[in-house]
């Protein structure tokens, strides 16, 4: 009697599905964060329409995410690549909401009571940034497929510091606060290493690079909060 073999993912699927389990993951962190929130009465919706903007930037580029990773798991890649120019236009629009937001935030008085406003700015700014070269170095390499996933997911990785933030305690909010969400930003980094090892036998330099950044984006803004070109833009804005 003829058999059928059972049908198993190849490790290029089995792969691909890793790294939409990893973008589902960061999705849902990034949701639960800003539901806590709104839960405990920290948001709401009387906040100011540049706030409800720059929220929906993030989510954007999170719900862009979770699709680009979808499309590819489910071997359309066509449509992935067609996407991908939005995916680049809105890493952009990411950074001009940010700039907006903190601008007209400190400009209003509407900077959160735990944060100076140029401890926000500093970490915001070095979080955006963060994830912006990350992304940008995987489009540069979106030919090299190993390159170019692990860098974009780098960058996200590095960009959801509010939606981890949102599951700090309030009694531990305020400065220092990008120690006190690293080990979640780490914890993804090594899910993902943890799976090249397993499957690969070595770290991919992508990820070095990204943790290089989470590095850097967890101790830049403790030093720079008093810097004098920050106080003084904070100062300028005040007006």
């Amino acid at each position: 009697m003829a058999t059928i073999a059972p049908s198993f993912p190849s490790a290029v699927q089995r792969e691909r599905l890793f790294f939409f389990y990893m973008a589902l993951a960061l999705a849902l962190t990034t949701v639960g964060g800003f539901l806590r929130f709104l839960a405990i009465g920290h948001s709401s919706f009387d906040s100011p329409w540049w706030v409800h903007l720059h929220g929906l930037s993030l989510m954007g580029w999170i719900a862009l995410y979770l699709t680009q990773n979808a499309l590819v798991a489910r071997g359309n890649l066509a449509f992935h690549r067609r996407l991908g120019v939005l995916a680049a236009a809105w890493s952009l629009w990411v950074l001009a909401m940010g700039v907006m937001v903190l601008a007209f935030n400190v400009a209003t008085g509407r900077t959160p009571p735990f944060f100076s406003p140029e401890y926000l700015i500093a970490i915001d700014m070095c979080s955006v940034l963060g994830f912006l070269g990350l992304t940008w170095a995987g489009i540069a390499m979106r030919e090299r497929a190993d390159w170019h996933k692990r860098l974009i997911l780098g960058g996200t990785i590095v960009l959801i510091g509010p939606g981890l933030g949102r599951f700090v305690p309030d009694s531990m909010l305020g400065p220092n606060i990008t120690y006190l969400i690293f080990p979640g930003h780490l914890l993804f980094f090594l899910v993902a290493i943890g799976y090249d090892l397993r499957t690969r036998r070595q770290i991919h330099p992508a990820y070095i690079l990204g943790l290089l950044v989470l590095v850097l984006a967890t101790l830049l803004p403790n030093m720079m909060v008093n810097a004098p070109p920050l106080v003084a833009l904070v100062a300028a804005l005040k007006g």
